[in-house]
C-alpha cells in the first residue's frame, strides 16, 4: 500500500498548494484569469511545458510505441520540439503583445475584435470546446488507467476482474479507472477553484519538476532491471512478438510519416496555451521557453518511447480486455520494486496528466465567462466575485460531462488516437491565427468560412476514422497516403484566402488597432 499512500500524500500537497496560492490572490477577475500578466520566464516555461505534456505524451506515446515501435518518436516528439518553439516565437509573442495592449483574456475575444465581428467569437467558442473535450478525455482516461495498473493487487477482495476465459485479469485488485479518474478530476478542480490561473501556474511548475525528475529515475531503474540499455534492446530483437513491431519497416508510407509535422501546429490554437501566453510579464519572458522547450520534450518523450518498445518484449501480446493505455503503468509496477519509488513515479506520471487538465479546465471557464456571459450582459453587470463564480460553475459542468464520456470510453478509446484527432482539429484552425496576425487582408467572412470548413471537415473525417464501424483489420484513415490533418489544414487555409480576397477588406481603424 506504500505507493498508494505516497500518491495520496502528493495529491494532498496539491490541495495545499491551491490553498496557499489563493492567499496571494488579489480577488480580481484579472488575477483569477491571467495572474495580472505578471508571470516571469521560469514560471512561463514550466507552466507552458507542463500544459503541453499530457497523458498523450506519457501514457499515449508508451502505448503507441508498444504497438508501432521506435518510429513513434519521429511521428510527434521530434516535430513538436521544433514546431512548438517556432509557433511560440512567431505567433505567441505577437498575440501576447496585442493581448496586453488591449486587455484581452481569451482567443474568442481577440478574434472577435480583430475581425470586428461578434459572429466570429460565437462560432469559435463551441468549436474550441468540441475540440478540447477529446483532449480532456485523454487526461482523465490516462490517469484512470495508470492508477489501476499501479495499484493492481492492492485490493484483491474489492476490485476483482476476470478475463473472458474465467482466469484472473492482470490488473485485478487495482483501483478501477473510473474511480481513479474521478479522484484526479476532483483534485484538479479544487486547486483551480481556489487559486484560479495562479494556482494552475504554480501547480504546473511544481508538477513539471516532479514528473521530469521521477521520469528520469523510473527510466533508469526500468533499464537496469532489464539488464541495461543494450540488454533491453537485444531482448526486443530476440522476441518474435516485439521484433516486427520495433522498427515497423515498410509499415508506414513516407507521406503519412511526413504529414505528422502539421499536427504540432495545434499548439498555436490551444485556448489554454493562449491564456498562458497572456500571463507573461514581457516579451523577453518568452526567450527561455523558445530555447528550452525542445530539450524538455526530448527528456520526457525519449524514455517513454523506449519503455514502450521494451514492453513489447517484456510483456508480450496483450490478451482480451487489455489496453495499450496500461503499458506504462504495468512496466512501472512490475519493474520498479521499491514501494516508495513506485509511489513517487506514480505521482510523477499523474503530475504530467494533471498539469494539463488544470489549464484546460481553467480556459473553458474563462471563455464561457468572458465570451458568452459578459458579452451578452455587459462587463459592468457583474462584480469580480460573480465573474469568478460563473467561471467555476461552467468548469464544474464541463468536468461532469467529460468524466461521463470518459467512463463510457474508458475501455475502448486509444489515448494516442484521441490525442492525434484533437490536435488535428486545432491545427486546422492555425491558418486563422497566422492570417489574423500577419495578413491585413484577412476578413471576417474569410475567418467565419475557414472556421466552419475546418469544423465540418474534421467532423466528417473523425466520424469515418473513430466512430464508423470498420471492417476487421481496418487501418487508420489516410487520404492519398497522408494523415487527415493535411486535408483539414489545406481546406482551412484555402477557404480563408479565397473568401478573404472575395470580400471587403477590414476597416482602416481595425488595421491600425492590430497592426500598429
Amino acid at each position: 500500500m506504500t505507493p498508494l499512500f505516497i500518491i495520496i500524500g502528493y495529491l494532498g500537497l496539491l490541495i495545499g498548494l491551491g490553498l496557499v496560492s489563493s492567499r496571494f490572490s488579489k480577488g480580481t477577475a484579472a488575477d483569477f484569469f491571467v495572474v495580472n500578466r505578471s508571470v516571469g520566464s521560469f514560471l512561463l516555461l514550466m507552466s507552458i511545458f507542463g500544459t503541453t505534456m499530457t497523458g498523450f505524451a506519457l501514457v499515449g506515446s508508451t502505448g503507441k510505441a508498444f504497438s508501432s515501435g521506435i518510429g513513434t518518436y519521429g511521428l510527434m516528439a521530434s516535430w513538436s520540439g521544433l514546431i512548438h518553439s517556432a509557433v511560440f516565437f512567431l505567433v505567441g509573442i505577437r498575440l501576447w503583445a496585442i493581448g496586453k495592449r488591449h486587455g484581452y483574456v481569451t482567443q474568442c475575444e481577440y478574434f472577435r475584435n480583430r475581425f470586428d465581428s461578434p459572429a466570429v467569437g460565437y462560432l469559435l467558442f463551441p468549436i474550441l470546446i468540441l475540440l478540447l473535450i477529446p483532449y480532456l478525455l485523454v487526461g482523465v482516461i490516462s490517469a484512470g488507467k495508470f492508477i489501476q495498473a499501479t495499484t493492481k493487487g492492492m485490493f484483491p477482495e474489492h476490485f476483482v476482474l476476470t478475463l473472458p476465459d474465467g482466469n484472473p485479469h492482470p490488473l485485478t485488485g487495482g483501483i478501477p479507472p473510473e474511480l481513479g479518474g474521478l479522484a484526479i478530476c476532483a483534485i484538479v478542480l479544487f486547486y483551480v477553484f481556489f487559486g484560479g490561473l495562479r494556482g494552475a501556474v504554480w501547480a504546473n511548475t511544481f508538477q513539471t519538476l516532479v514528473f521530469m525528475i521521477t521520469g528520469v529515475i523510473a527510466f533508469w531503474m526500468i533499464s537496469q532491471k532489464l539488464g541495461g540499455l543494450s540488454a533491453a534492446s537485444q531482448a526486443v530483437l530476440d522476441s518474435d512478438f516485439a521484433k516486427p513491431r520495433a522498427a515497423r519497416e515498410g509499415m508506414m508510407g513516407h507521406g503519412q510519416f511526413f504529414s505528422y509535422w502539421m499536427i504540432p501546429l495545434s499548439v498555436g490554437m490551444f485556448p489554454h496555451i493562449f491564456q498562458h501566453w497572456l500571463t507573461a510579464k514581457s516579451a523577453k519572458t518568452f526567450r527561455l521557453t523558445v530555447v528550452v522547450h525542445p530539450i524538455f520534450i526530448m527528456i520526457v518523450w525519449l524514455p517513454c518511447i523506449l519503455i514502450g518498445v521494451w514492453a513489447a518484449a517484456h510483456i508480450g501480446p496483450l490478451g482480451p480486455g487489455q489496453s495499450p493505455n496500461s503499458i506504462l503503468g504495468r512496466m512501472v509496477e512490475s519493474l520498479v520494486h521499491s514501494p516508495a519509488l513506485l509511489g513517487l513515479v506514480g505521482a510523477g506520471v499523474l503530475a504530467a496528466i494533471m498539469s494539463s487538465l488544470d489549464s484546460q479546465f481553467m480556459c473553458l471557464g474563462t471563455m464561457f465567462t468572458k465570451d458568452i456571459v459578459l458579452k451578452k450582459f455587459g462587463e459592468d453587470r457583474f462584480t469580480d466575485g460573480q465573474k469568478v463564480l460563473i467561471a467555476r460553475g461552467f468548469i464544474l459542468a464541463i468536468v461532469a460531462v467529460t468524466y461521463g464520456m470518459a467512463v463510457l470510453l474508458m475501455d475502448t478509446a486509444q489515448v494516442f488516437a484521441l490525442g492525434v484527432w484533437c490536435f488535428s482539429g486545432f491545427a486546422g484552425l492555425f491558418p486563422l491565427a497566422v492570417g489574423a496576425v500577419y495578413w491585413k487582408r484577412t476578413t471576417a467572412a474569410g475567418a467565419i468560412a475557414s472556421i466552419a470548413v475546418t469544423a465540418l471537415t474534421w467532423a466528417v473525417l473523425f466520424y469515418r476514422d473513430i466512430i464508423a464501424v470498420k471492417p476487421p483489420g481496418g487501418e487508420e484513415l489516410l487520404i492519398v497516403g497522408m494523415m487527415p490533418v493535411t486535408v483539414i489544414v489545406a481546406a482551412s487555409a484555402i477557404t480563408l484566402v479565397v473568401v478573404s480576397l472575395l470580400t471587403s477588406k477590414p476597416s482602416d481603424s481595425t488595421l491600425r488597432k492590430f497592426f500598429a
